[in-house]
């Protein structure tokens, strides 16, 4: 009776095992069923697919993770989206950008500190005769030649020729790139100046001929009215006189602008030969005073020089009397008080200074800054008579020389044009 119970007992538990066991069995099948779910997801998610989603489950601990893959999956749908907005709205500044640079009439290039191209624009292999894909990775001395050796660091509007395009002339500028490799790259800017330097020859020309024959009928003229004058055609009377003389005044000033211009040209055609002498200035500026009088007392002036120690300088006579009578004139003419013109001579470290003071309505700040760039008048503010080359070719004489004039100026009270040169 016992041993048929114990095996009741045992049958009992087997099948009890059997159920058990059964039963974990459809719950790991569903679990493996789950995982291979979210796997497949998983795997959908990262080869780009974002439309896969897991279906809801009834038992509440796989729902939770259901619905955390599932918000998951939505925003990263939410981020491709944006993301692909983003690229689009780049690609369209890209080609915006892009359109805009190949449009420009000047040339850009990118090359490294090889010099070798890495890309460019289509107006630079239309110039270099070369195909875009074909020019990247050649050396720009393939296609450009310097005149003198290459330092992208510090190139600005350098002359250059390319030889596929002789008959044109272009300059060059550089610009260094800040990249985050540390790498150096350039970007080159390549310009077509040949129409501007075709305008440029034909006005100076223009400018050369015209005053080199405006010059021989004013000192026709000249002369013509320091015959009558002299009396060799006969006399004239004190008023007659007084009239030729003023003719005689405004023909010297008129020759003195063609002056200015025919030797501005000149410096650009030719730069400033000088002819260096000894100079004493004591001597040398008395005699400028003398030939500057009689043109400032008609201004009701006096031009003011006392004699100093008499320092010698290397200079060229012509030149520098035509600068400081150009200063002396500037002083009369923009002098509106009875005060004299001073001259003054002086030294400092390594310098002689010459200096012409005038008590007149002075020069602004503004002014000061452009006085000697070329064609700048102050004149025109006052109805004055100006090329606004005077003071150009005045500077540039004394730069010749290897010094400089510095000003100094307060309105209605000082202005000081003070020329130095070296010892």
């Amino acid at each position: 009776m016992l041993w048929y119970i114990i095996n009741i007992g045992i049958i009992v538990v087997f099948i009890l095992l059997f159920l058990i066991t059964r039963q974990a069995n459809k719950r790991w099948s569903k679990i493996n069923d789950y995982l291979g779910t979210v796997t497949n997801t998983v795997n959908s998610i990262r080869y780009g697919d974002l439309s896969t989603k897991i279906e809801k489950l009834d038992h509440p601990t796989y729902q939770n993770v259901t619905d955390s893959i599932n918000r998951m999956v939505e925003t990263l749908n939410d981020r491709e989206k944006m993301i692909i907005e983003y690229q689009g709205e780049l690609m369209r500044q890209n080609k915006l950008l892009e359109s805009v640079i190949n449009s420009l009439s000047d040339g850009i290039l990118i090359v490294n500190d090889q010099l070798h191209i890495l890309r460019v624009t289509p107006k630079i292999t239309s110039w270099f005769g070369v195909k875009g894909s074909d020019i990247i990775g050649h050396n720009i001395t393939d296609f450009v030649q310097f005149p003198e050796a290459v330092h992208l660091d510090r190139m600005t509007s350098k002359d250059i020729f390319i030889k596929h395009t002789p008959t044109n002339n272009f300059v060059m500028s550089s610009i260094r790139l800040s990249t985050e490799d540390n790498k150096k790259r350039y970007v080159l800017i390549i310009k077509d100046v040949t129409t501007e330097r075709e305008i440029e020859t034909l006005k100076e020309d223009f400018v050369a001929t015209l005053t080199h024959d405006l010059k021989v009928p004013i000192v026709a003229e000249a002369n013509i009215l320091g015959f009558l004058l002299s009396g060799k055609f006969g006399e004239i009377n004190d008023k007659q006189k007084l009239a030729i003389k003023n003719m005689q005044t405004s023909n010297k000033e008129l020759l003195n602008l063609v002056q200015i211009v025919l030797e501005t040209y000149k410096i650009k055609d030719g730069g400033i030969k000088l002819f260096k002498e000894n100079i004493k200035l004591n001597e040398f500026i008395t005699k400028i005073v003398d030939d500057m009088a009689p043109i400032a007392a008609d201004a009701g002036l006096k031009v003011n020089f006392k004699l100093g120690r008499n320092i010698k300088v290397t200079a060229d006579p012509l030149q520098l009397e035509r600068v400081i009578k150009n200063l002396i004139t500037n002083a009369i003419y923009h002098s509106n008080t009875k005060k004299g013109i001073d001259i003054e001579i002086g030294e400092v470290p390594k310098y002689i200074t010459i200096s012409v003071i005038d008590y007149g309505q002075g020069i602004s700040e503004s002014d000061i800054k452009h006085i000697f760039n070329k064609y700048y008048s102050a004149s025109k503010k006052f109805r004055k008579i100006g090329t606004g080359l005077g003071l150009y070719l005045s500077q540039q004489i004394i730069v010749s020389h290897g010094g400089e004039i510095v000003v100094k100026s307060e309105e209605n009270v000082r202005t000081e044009f003070c020329i130095k040169l070296p010892l």
